[in-house]
């Protein structure tokens, strides 16, 4: 127990209880894509912005009850900082569109009118072979 605490103890009339904090261990998703490293980025983007979010919706409460300036500054910078990680989804997602290999989708080809390039000689002997068959 540190000083600090036996301090505030002693200071709240309360017997010192210590916090164990456990870490939690880190867990990597297995999955079939083929990018794993892309879907944990982006699942931290969307934590990083959720949380972003509650966080903003406090400081600008706390901007608008105490009308300090340095709160707003803080607001103005968090705001910043949100759209950054936003942004950075963005081109997240970009760059995976951009390395997935291109499918070609098929083309139908209408053809209107048809230009034979030849000889009549050779029409002739072209059309002379259709109707044969």
């Amino acid at each position: 127990m540190s000083d600090v605490d036996k301090n505030l103890a002693s200071i709240l009339n309360t017997d010192y209880i210590p916090v164990v904090k456990e870490d939690k261990p880190v867990v990597v998703h297995q999955s079939n894509s083929i990018e794993p490293d892309a879907d944990y980025s982006r699942a931290n983007y969307y934590n990083l912005i959720e949380k972003g979010n509650e966080a903003l919706d406090g400081i600008l409460e706390v901007a608008k009850e105490s009308q300090h300036p340095r709160a707003y500054e803080v607001a103005a910078n968090m705001i910043k900082n949100l759209s950054d990680v936003t942004e950075k989804l963005m081109v997240l997602q970009k760059q995976q569109q951009d390395l997935k290999p291109k499918e070609l989708a098929p083309t139908n080809i209408t053809v209107d009118k048809a230009v034979f390039v030849g000889s009549t000689a050779e029409l002739l002997k072209k059309l002379k072979h259709e109707s044969a068959n």
